[in-house]
């Protein structure tokens, strides 16, 4: 296989997993083609190699800067702006793990705490008691699930693959 067909196909890989993570599929490939990249991109640059608009890029990069997995780079000479990806694998998932905690798992907590204090004088007991149950049960998972998000972006690479090595064994 040659370079650019690998290229390619990684960035299109990438592209598929980009909606498991929570980003649309054109922010994974411009993170993809950053990744890779041996240097700086401009968005012209990663408008013919993707083959898509200007805004799309301009968008896409701002929310992966936002996600702060990609920087702006200063390229001397040059008025234009250039882009960068993170390229450590493990700050890459520690960042993407804890921007989906913040977007995702935050505000579900917040509404799991605020609703399992329903008090409805017209609801049945057992119905409010069943309500207030499964409410408890979702918020204490869920905080586990939050607790396990805090430790992984905090953890250390080696500590975290030691530990996971050992929970598959």
């Amino acid at each position: 296989m040659k370079l650019a067909e690998a290229k390619q196909q990684f960035i299109q890989s990438w592209g598929a997993l980009g909606s498991q993570w929570g980003i649309n599929k054109t922010m994974a490939q411009i993170h993809a083609l950053l990744m890779i990249s041996e240097c700086p991109l401009s968005a012209d640059e990663m408008m013919e190699t993707l083959l898509i608009s200007r805004g799309n890029v301009n968008t896409n990069t701002r929310a992966l800067i936002d996600w702060g997995i990609v920087e702006k780079s200063f390229v001397p000479g040059e008025r234009k702006e250039f882009f960068v990806a993170e390229k450590d694998i493990w700050k890459v998932a520690t960042k993407i793990a804890s921007e989906r905690r913040k977007r995702e798992l935050a505000p579900v907590l917040k509404v799991l705490s605020q609703v399992k204090e329903v008090d409805d004088p017209k609801a049945s007991p057992e119905e409010l008691k069943e309500f207030k149950n499964v409410m408890k049960d979702l918020e204490g998972f869920s905080q586990k699930v939050d607790g396990m998000f805090d430790k992984l972006t905090r953890a250390d690479q080696h500590w975290f693959t030691g530990t996971l090595m050992k929970l598959v064994k």
